[in-house]
């Protein structure tokens, strides 16, 4: 991935941000490579109880969650930990995670360093909900997040 120093600031109002359905969740991409050079994606997640990913690492980026409203659950290689309001979780790049949602509903960021991600979610994700709550299917969302650089390397975790 090439990177750029910005040289201006940018400043996103609501409706110039992107919004798409992802996985079940309303993801809106707050700012993106676009605007920071590639070093920086940040996508706001809001979610009902159940919304979650398939266990997956990322080669190129390190991914944060900053919990605003409600609680999740964070695996990470192995281990199981409650991320509720106000907590942050640092998972680096290439070690496997996932999230699932335990609270009614949860509104979350994840910052990606360097931006990325918020291309897959791009890809992957509708503008509208879906009409039915089906998962994806595992081997075309794998094939679709292994050219953003994820490896899907398990189910996603259950409630």
């Amino acid at each position: 991935m090439t990177f750029h120093l910005p040289t201006k600031p940018a400043i996103l109002t609501p409706d110039e941000q992107q919004a798409v359905w992802f996985l079940g969740a309303l993801i809106r991409i707050r700012t993106g490579g676009t605007e920071t050079g590639d070093q920086l994606a940040v996508l706001e997640h809001l979610g009902e109880r159940g919304y979650n990913s398939p266990a997956h690492l990322h080669n190129h980026d390190d991914e944060t969650f900053l919990v605003l409203e409600g609680e999740l659950r964070v695996e990470v290689d192995g281990e199981t930990r409650p991320v509720g309001a106000g907590a942050a979780a640092f998972l680096p790049r290439k070690l496997s995670h996932a999230f699932v949602v335990t609270s009614p509903e949860a509104r979350f960021l994840t910052l990606h360093t360097p931006a990325g991600f918020e291309k897959f979610v791009l890809k992957a994700g509708t503008a509208t909900p879906p009409l039915e709550d089906l998962p994806p299917d595992p081997a075309a969302l794998g094939a679709m997040a292994a050219a953003y650089g994820i490896e899907i390397v398990g189910p996603p975790p259950a409630l």
